[in-house]
């Protein structure tokens, strides 16, 4: 839910002093110690400075280097516009070293050459640093899982006390994909990141965990005075840059699943893997880029060392850092551009955020910096007081995933500037401006450096009864010759000092700009909870809004509101069908509406029938038919919906919804009302009524409808696309009669594979017999699924082992992850027979290491060019396709391997012979006993009261729950040890060499 909220009494934070295992080591830093293997190390700093290209008129020079700083993972400005650096030694890419610590430097840049001439230790009792923010007269930090401050209120660079920790219970098990990106945002919170690889739940010290909200990937916030803890929005993978417009809107970075998003308020974004938090959703909202910085698609006759390439499209999937680059240095064409370093690519993207529909789209631009060298990993950029462009570079090999070890000796930080800016005065410290000086920073800088600190300073004056507000109020007249920007910066400070009454923001819901009206709805909504005499002017200007951006910040509002004015805003916002198509809206207004839907069954039944947006009908119809025996009259109610809707395309939408949210189930009793419209819908012509009628005929338990999808699958001239959706139905539904038509179809071309995969659901009794005896008539993609299909049940797999034995079924046709699933049986004779015949996964964490160590020495540069790439892509189809694409072929069920650091030898063997070092909680696969007598072995992709969708390594299913006897978890991978056990040294070199290659091949000739 959108803001998911944590209030605490504030006082709790004024008697909890963090007490970590860091503050206990000895107070002398530990002896920093590289893990990078001997002999291996960066270009000295001067020769990376110097290797840099930037375009023409501006110049890179070197702020800080080694032996001065190491492992830059953040920094910030104090308010004297010194660079504060957080260094984090503790990190290792997989659990955090206990025998390290981290620190913060402060470094000083007096006479504004482009290099630090100060440098001091603040504070080195760290751990798991990863973030830090100044503010509040001392240092925000995110470290060893907490949110802490850490006072220096007479500002003389020595800590005043230890830390007093306001937010603790973020996660230590994420390894890097940690809590991160602390900013202070334009209405006085502290906004943070959360990566992907495990579950926080942060509250305040105290908090009992059934009151914290849980939180992975996505944006949170934190209110300073107010003690209060909110997740934003959620999803993405491990977002790592994030920065507001002059509009005041996020943008955030990210990896892998797309690389730029605009951060809306209670949205739900695509994720690299699991479910969100809420299975009701349905639907996630996409990136706001229009490109990737990777070919994601691409065919092998297309190049890709030229305009087509990874390098000309921006260089990879990984990037860290986000910059929106509002200061007074750089020229103009640059200011609003969202910059980020690409990991890969090796050097600084730049987007361009357009406003498009409702919200955003963000243009690629050229690239601004390229380090022209391997060991650039930049990870932070930040404009300073003179507008010059800070970039740190963690330098090392690898990726964050560091599977080489860390350097961890080495950091850079580059200044980039354009011609030569002024520097700051010698005495320069905004802390000591008064108020007004402060207040006319905020009304007219060009830099937003000194607006944002500015208005930070002023929050906090206000925090300790300062008399702020009688200084702004005559020096900030909202009138209609201010820029608009200038208006909200304006606006932001009046808000953050309190000095804003709720009159006054009424008032300027009437304002001209869209942007002023929508900042107005975000800042009336963000005490919670918000009272009716705030929610019913949102009613009244829903009702009459025109700009489709503001009406996205009221969806994102509903989230905030409760009852009636929720449901009137709902209700309006889906009269709007030129929203119908808009990237967010749709979605926003469902995520607003959903909770509403359970017990507003008619009132969402009567929406449904009159909104002209299709995703609200299709999912309102999905989550009423849900509710089962919550509400038994919940799908006769959709059957009179059904009979009241006039159009195809209407009726379509309620099918599909009902559809998916029964299927899995094996029989209900037909709804009242449905034999009346079965015929009808049925045989009705287009395709988006009958497919999905006929699905749910089968589930009312409708013979003459399993009779025709029968017919249909054995029609050899039918489409075969028709074909496979017929026997998917079918083989959902649970029927037992289905084992004859199946064995007949197991050698068909059209539907083998899918034939195959019914009969292994089904469990015909002769089901090993017909597969193994007609093996090598089976379509050459089918014959996967069938050794797969017979290692679910002990006699099958024993039946398989013993063709294999023989000859029959070729032993390298039973991979890794059939062997595992054989292992999970439990059967002391299938895995007596299993290493009898087939041999062992070579497991130990020693046998791995000396596995990678060994082909390492192997895979030289010389042995790969001799690669096969062809025969190559062939046993990535094999191996590989059913789990991760690559240069859009194969299936998204694991990350795209197109973006990845494939070049990298090390990343490879890494991930092909210890898949398991680094496994989310979201993608652990767990052992799933039928009472069929089938064992599945996969990843939980969805779990309700009555269905369980599971995710294994050749396709998804839909199981009833009432079939599951028992589930067992597992800290193993989907992708199994051992991939590359049963190849020959040349069929690795050749799976090395296509998969570490930049360019599609073209398959080998059989």
């Amino acid at each position: 839910m959108f803001y998911a909220v944590i209030r605490r009494l504030p006082r709790l934070l004024l008697v909890l002093p963090l007490c970590t295992s860091s503050t206990s080591r000895a107070d002398d830093f530990p002896p920093i110690v590289n893990s990078q293997r001997v002999g291996e190390h960066p270009p000295s700093p001067a020769e990376a400075a110097a290797a840099i290209t930037v375009p023409d008129g501006f110049k890179v020079t070197l702020f800080a280097g080694e032996p001065d700083v190491a492992q830059p993972i953040a920094i910030d400005f104090d308010d004297r516009g010194r660079l504060l650096v957080a260094e984090c030694y503790t990190y290792t890419g997989h659990e955090f070293d206990g025998d390290h610590r981290d620190r913060v430097l402060i470094l000083d840049d007096a006479d504004g050459d482009g290099r630090f001439d100060e440098r001091k230790v603040f504070w080195n009792q760290g751990w798991m640093l990863s973030s830090l923010a100044w503010g509040f007269d001392g240092l925000w930090a995110l470290h060893d899982g907490t949110l802490s401050h850490i006072a220096d209120a007479n500002h003389d660079d020595v800590p005043d006390a230890e830390p007093v920790v306001h937010l603790d219970g973020f996660t230590l098990e994420a390894e890097h994909n940690v809590v991160n990106g602390l900013i202070w945002g334009p209405d006085g919170w502290l906004y943070g990141r959360h990566g992907i690889l495990a579950t926080s739940l942060p509250g305040m010290p105290g908090t009992p965990e059934s009151e914290r909200i849980p939180l992975n990937c996505g944006i949170w916030r934190y209110h300073p005075t107010r003690h209060v803890f909110e997740v934003v929005c959620r999803g993405t993978t491990n977002p790592w840059g994030l920065d507001y417009d002059e509009n005041g809107q996020f943008f955030f970075t990210n990896n892998v699943t797309g690389h730029a998003w605009h951060a809306i308020p209670g949205a739900h974004y695509k994720r690299m893997y699991g479910e969100d938090f809420n299975p009701h959703l349905y639907e996630l909202i996409d990136q706001h880029a229009d490109h990737y910085h990777w070919d994601s698609t691409g065919e092998w006759q297309a190049s890709r060392e030229g305009a087509n390439g990874a390098d000309a499209l921006g260089g990879g999937h990984s990037h860290c850092g986000g910059m929106i680059y509002l200061g007074d240095n750089w020229p103009q064409e640059y200011r609003g551009g969202l910059f980020m370093c690409n990991t890969h690519g090796r050097r600084v993207n730049h987007d361009v955020p357009v406003r498009e529909g409702s919200g955003y789209v963000l243009k690629h631009a050229k690239d601004v910096l390229f380090a022209n060298q391997t060991w650039f990993r930049g990870v932070s950029l930040a404009y300073g007081p003179d507008g010059g462009v800070y970039v740190t570079d963690w330098s090392d090999l690898g990726e964050c995933h560091d599977h080489d070890g860390v350097h961890r000796t080495s950091g850079r930080i580059y200044k980039v500037t354009h011609g030569t800016p002024e520097p700051r005065a010698k005495d320069f410290n905004l802390a000591n401006q008064s108020d007004a000086e402060l207040v006319e920073l905020v009304n007219n800088h060009p830099n937003q450096w000194h607006v944002r600190r500015a208005r930070r300073l002023l929050q906090e004056r206000s925090a300790v009864g300062g008399t702020v507000n009688s200084l702004l109020r005559p020096t900030t007249p909202l009138d209609e010759a201010t820029p608009a920007n200038r208006k909200l910066d304006r606006l932001w400070t009046l808000h953050v000092t309190g000095g804003v009454e709720r009159e006054t923001l009424f008032a300027r819901l009437e304002n001209p700009d869209a942007d002023t009206r929508a900042w107005v709805i975000r800042l009336l909504t963000e005490t919670l909870p918000v009272p009716l005499e705030v929610a019913e002017p949102l009613v009244r200007l829903a009702r009459s809004e025109k700009s489709p951006f503001v009406r996205l910040h009221l969806a994102s509002a509903m989230q905030r509101l409760e009852g009636e004015p929720r449901w009137q805003i709902a209700e309006t916002l889906a009269t709007h069908g030129e929203d119908a198509t808009d990237h967010n809206l749709p979605l926003m207004i469902w995520y607003g509406l959903e909770p509403l839907v359970p017990t507003g069954v008619d009132r969402a039944i009567r929406l449904a029938e009159t909104t002209p947006i299709p995703i609200l009908r299709r999912h309102i119809a999905r989550r009423i038919a849900g509710l089962g025996n919550e509400n038994p009259q919940s799908l006769p109610k959709l059957i009179d919906l059904l009979a009241r809707l006039t159009t195809p395309a209407d009726r379509g939408d309620v099918l599909h919804g009902i559809a998916a949210a029964l299927r899995g189930a094996r029989r209900i009793e037909p709804p009242a009302g449905w034999e009346k419209l079965r015929d009808e819908l049925v045989g009705a012509k287009e395709l988006a009524v009958a497919t999905p009628a006929k699905e749910l005929a089968v589930v009312f338990g409708d013979g003459r409808t399993m009779d025709s999808l029968k017919n249909v699958a054995a029609d050899a001239q039918a489409d075969p696309n028709a074909r496979r959706g017929a026997l998917d139905v079918l083989i959902r539904s649970g029927e037992q009669d289905l084992a004859k038509l199946l064995k007949s179809l197991v050698t068909d071309r059209s539907v083998g594979a899918t034939a195959v995969r019914g009969l292994a659901s089904i469990g015909a009794e002769e089901t090993p017999a017909v597969l193994l005896k007609n093996f090598w008539r089976l379509p050459k993609d089918a014959r996967p699924d069938a050794v797969a299909a017979l290692t679910v049940r002990e006699p099958w797999a024993l039946a398989l082992l013993d063709e294999v034995e023989k000859g029959e079924v070729p032993k390298e046709m039973v991979t890794a992850s059939d062997a595992r699933q054989m292992s999970s049986l439990g059967s002391e004779q299938v895995a007596k027979r299993l290493s009898e015949v087939w041999g062992t996964i070579r497991t130990t964490p020693a046998i791995i290491r000396a596995d990678i160590e060994r082909m390492r020495g192997e895979l030289s540069p010389d042995v790969l060019a001799e690669a096969d790439v062809s025969n190559g892509r062939g046993l990535y189809n094999r191996l590989c396709s059913n789990c991760h694409k690559l240069y859009g072929e194969g299936t998204a069920v694991g990350p795209d391997l197109t973006g990845s650091n494939r070049a990298n030898l090390d990343y490879l063997l890494e991930n092909l012979l210890d898949p398991s070092a680094t496994v989310p909680e979201a993608y652990r696969s767990s052992v799933i006993v039928l009472k069929d007598g089938r064992v599945l072995t996969g990843v939980i992709a969805d779990r309700n009261e009555n269905r369980l969708t599971l995710q294994t390594a050749t396709d998804k299913q839909i199981l009833d729950a009432s079939d599951v006897e028992e589930i067992r978890a597992t800290e193993l991978s989907l992708m199994p040890n051992g991939q590359l056990d049963r190849l020959s040294p040349e069929e690795v070199r050749d799976l090395i060499g296509y998969l570490s290659g930049k360019a599609q091949v073209p398959l080998a000739r059989e």
